[in-house]
């Protein structure tokens, strides 16, 4: 059923309330839940994660809004805390890494099938691209250091095959930034997709610069840092499509109703009751806080938020595997590159062109994508495959002897 975002006002922020006990609950099972538990997870967690970057960003420019920023900021906060804490110890930073990755395809999937803008799907499917591919590089990260098979964790809801080649998504920044929307014009769904992806992709750079150094193999240490330079590019690709000349309110009002949309999508798609409650919690919460902006917005600039604000919100997003349309996108889409804002196939462009110079040289001394997966092939059951044959080989030995 809709959600009217107008009649329905959520919880006042001084009924948002927390305690320590509250805020660290029980995590989910990193094998026994739904994978897109997990997924939901690291999401959420980064769509909170940005509304605190966007809050703490306006009040360094902004005098007038800091306490109203303040008060609203230091929930979020505890939001992102109880989030984040629903990830189980038993997890490691490379299963982690795999959830971050089949985030950024099922969700950015999901966001390409239904957004009304054709260049922004456009833009949407090409990083999917090299998303995908990076859910191969770490598949075959994990397979390396710790023996596993990366289904254990993706759940055969997403393919582990390469996508567009991580050596290649290698781009000159400008050729990273893309045309934004125009705000007079953009359709609401548009405005609060760019917001998501951009969030999730922020997230994901900054969780790849704070393990990546931790691990002591050399192979997986470049890894991270190579692929933490392409979730910065995504980062910018995706900031590029919103409109610079939004007021500092309008922004806010979006990204509050961006907010509630997400979790609204998670409610609808959660199986685990526990959680679910969670996610019913802060769409309650973060209706409370969107009402509580909207009167900032209204008061401040004198306009409706109406016209910036859909009266019903959209079909939530899908947390569910889009296999096929991964598929059919890396079929026609994989040699894809981009030339400025634009599009074209990588054969169109000339060989001297700025981002095939930029690329060679960071892989003048080596790609660390391709020497992970040198003789990687994921096939499902391989961690399995692999213990049967030690096995085999053990028992083996002590016929011998």
């Amino acid at each position: 059923m809709a959600l009217d975002i107008f009649q329905e006002k959520g919880v006042p922020l001084d009924r948002q309330v927390f305690t320590w006990k509250d805020l660290v609950r029980r995590p989910y099972s990193k094998l026994d839940d739904d994978a897109f538990t997990r997924v939901c997870v690291i999401y959420m967690n980064g769509i909170m994660a940005d509304a605190l970057r966007t809050k703490h960003a306006i009040a360094r420019m902004n005098r007038g809004l800091r306490e109203q920023l303040a008060i609203v900021r230091r929930i979020e906060q505890f939001e992102q805390t109880l989030i984040n804490w629903l990830n189980p110890a038993d997890q490691t930073p490379l299963e982690t890494t795999l959830g971050f990755e089949q985030v950024a395809i099922e969700v950015t999937a999901s966001v390409a099938l239904r957004e009304p803008d054709p260049y922004l799907a456009q833009t949407y499917r090409f990083g999917l691209l090299e998303d995908f591919d990076h859910l191969y590089r770490y598949g075959a990260l994990y397979d390396r250091l710790e023996g596993k098979d990366p289904n254990n964790i993706t759940q055969s809801y997403t393919d582990i095959i390469p996508g567009r080649p991580t050596s290649v998504e290698h781009r000159y920044p400008v050729d990273d930034l893309r045309r934004p929307y125009d705000k007079r014009t953009a359709h609401p769904l548009t405005k609060i997709h760019a917001m998501s992806i951009t969030a999730a992709e922020n997230q994901t750079h900054d969780y790849y610069m704070t393990v990546g150094p931790f691990f002591p193999d050399p192979a997986a240490r470049q890894l991270y840092a190579e692929i933490a330079a392409i979730e910065e590019q995504h980062t910018s690709m995706y900031e590029s499509l919103l409109d610079p000349d939004e007021s500092i309110l309008e922004k806010l009002v979006l990204h509050e109703a961006m907010q509630v949309y997400n979790f609204y999508s998670c409610l609808a798609y959660e199986k685990n009751p526990r959680i679910k409650e969670i996610w019913q919690r802060f769409t309650d919460y973060e209706l409370g806080q969107l009402h509580h902006v909207i009167q900032l917005f209204q008061a401040a600039e004198g306009r409706d938020a109406r016209e910036i604000l859909p009266a019903t919100l959209p079909d939530p997003i899908g947390f569910k595997e889009h296999r096929e349309f991964v598929r059919k996108t890396l079929n026609q889409e994989e040699d894809l590159a981009s030339n400025g804002p634009d599009y074209v196939r990588m054969s169109e462009l000339p060989r001297d062109h700025r981002s095939f110079v930029y690329r060679d040289q960071l892989n003048s001394e080596g790609s660390p994508s391709e020497t992970v997966a040198a003789g990687y092939q994921w096939t499902p059951g391989t961690e399995l495959a692999a213990r049967a044959q030690r096995m085999g080989s053990v028992l083996a030995g002590k016929k011998v002897h």
